[in-house]
């Protein structure tokens, strides 16, 4: 982590800024340092860069003259959407342009027959589901940061929410992306139809991180409302017993709406917070939701009382009416600003494991608070085994970071090591991108930066960020040997 200075080669910063003022307003370019100051980092606040100069588009034809202009230079764009990341992935070039698709935030078209709706990137997230709500629709993945994370920060990072272990990822709720290449060539992934012509690259593109594209354009499902939707409060004395019957409601053939997790630590924060009605004496809490018909929901709520109690469940609440439900959700949904009254800083994690070792990844990360004198809340997609642990630290506390910083690595280690990944849906950005060498090998890294070539042979769009370098990753092995003694919990892949 830290806060990287570069000198301003002023100069450049000059040309950059008249050449884009050839075709933009002179309000769409910020270059003076109080202007850009905001833009230095995204959710992932330890990481901060002021970016030399902010372009802020107002049309497509706009976003293509600066791809294209930039290009030309030879000069880096990193693409930005609402800010909200938590990987660092938006974090700005020292020696180039920001490209904040911030205006771009039109509902294009909706149609409620073939059920999908057409918006810009910068349309928020729960902002679809409230326009399309009249037609009785809405759209299905939920962060918990959707009043204000924006689409196409989601396509970029394939965002899911609390609902994503029924509902799927963005991926699964995403029919068509457009936007233009570092070049300013127009790219189009995916279709309306069934099928797209050619190669379906549409899952490339979610994901990917802002590393291939610039998004200008989302085509996304939408699905019926559901008739009724109700959601269980279960209390557990032990978060290990939680954690088995995660695995329990899953093993039982039951797919619920959302299933998430939070411990004891996350729970005081919330209910401190947002009064949401939580067990304060549980050591941890299940959130499990039924949605569907009415005789569905109640089936399926039957069931899963029943897989609770049998493991271990000490309490069980279910929501009497759709204001509770709410209530229930909304501790979860403020659970990363809860924890955030209660520390100067937090450090929001993102891996994932098979859900039947949820168990022993809490207990070792129990383990990690102890060995770094740090508090660790926790908070879980836990349905799909998406851990958010939030390390409490102080950024103001120089040997803090740097215990904060080990404490993550050993967390996303644990991760790898039990068959998981170092992320679910926050992405790599920055923060996760040493530990990529630890998840992949030279040969999958070199085709990862392949795959980059073919879409921007310069290296210009979003550079730095995902995909580490070869040489990064040797350098990381070696110097992850000299400090532990041993390749780590998984074992480093030779570069």
């Amino acid at each position: 982590m830290g806060n990287a200075l570069p000198q301003v080669d002023f100069v450049l910063q000059r040309k950059i800024s008249e050449k884009l003022r050839e075709f933009l307003p002179e309000r769409c370019v910020l270059w003076q340092q109080e202007d850009t100051q905001p833009y230095e980092c995204d959710g992932l606040t330890a990481y901060r860069r002021v970016p030399m100069v902010v372009a802020l588009p107002e049309t497509e034809a706009q976003v293509r003259r600066i791809l294209q202009t930039c290009h030309a230079l030879g000069v880096p764009v990193v693409p930005r959407g609402a800010g909200t990341g938590l990987s660092g992935g938006a974090l700005p070039p020292g020696d180039g342009v920001l490209l904040s698709l911030a205006k771009f935030m039109r509902v294009l078209r909706i149609d409620p027959v073939a059920r999908v709706a057409v918006v810009q990137p910068g349309v928020r997230n729960a902002a679809i589901s409230d326009v399309v709500a009249p037609f009785g629709l809405y759209y299905a993945p939920d962060p918990s940061s959707q009043i204000a994370c924006s689409i196409g920060g989601n396509v970029a990072e394939n965002s899911g929410g609390v609902h994503c272990l029924k509902y799927g990822l963005t991926v699964h709720n995403v029919l068509r992306v457009r936007g233009y290449t570092i070049e300013g060539e127009p790219v189009d992934f995916g279709s309306e139809a069934l099928d797209s012509a050619g190669y379906d690259l549409l899952a490339l593109a979610i994901g990917s991180e802002g590393l291939l594209a610039v998004t200008t354009e989302v085509t996304v499902k939408l699905l019926p409302k559901p008739e009724s939707a109700r959601v269980i409060m279960a209390s557990f004395d032990d978060v290990e017993k939680a954690g088995d019957a995660v695995a329990a409601v899953i093993a039982a053939g039951i797919v619920p709406a959302g299933l998430e997790m939070m411990d004891k630590p996350a729970t005081h924060a919330v209910e401190q917070f947002v009064r949401a009605g939580y067990d304060l004496e549980a050591a941890a809490l299940l959130l499990c939701e039924s949605d569907g018909s009415t005789a569905e929901v109640e089936d399926e709520i039957a069931r899963m009382k029943d897989v609770l109690t049998a493991a271990g469940a000490t309490r069980l609440a279910v929501s009497r009416d759709e204001a509770e439900r709410l209530r229930f959700w909304s501790g979860r949904k403020a659970a990363f600003p809860a924890v955030g009254r209660i520390s100067p800083d937090y450090y929001c994690m993102d891996g994932t494991i098979p859900k039947k070792r949820l168990g022993e990844v809490l207990k070792f990360i129990g383990a990690m608070e102890k060995k770094y004198g740090l508090r660790c809340p926790n908070v879980f997609h836990a349905g799909d085994g998406n851990l958010h642990p939030l390390i409490l630290f102080d950024a103001n506390d120089a040997d803090q970071l740097k215990r904060t910083e080990a404490f993550a690595a050993e967390v996303l280690e644990k991760c790898v090591q039990v068959g998981g990944t170092i992320t679910g849906e926050h992405g790599v950005g920055v923060e996760k991108i040493d530990q990529m060498c630890i998840q992949f090998g030279a040969a999958e890294l070199e085709t990862f930066h392949a795959i980059k070539r073919a879409f921007d042979p310069k290296g210009l769009l979003n550079p730095g960020k995902a995909v580490p370098a070869l040489s990064r990753c040797a350098e990381f092995g070696r110097n992850h040997v000299k400090a532990t003694g041993q390749l780590g919990h998984a074992g480093l892949p030779r570069f």
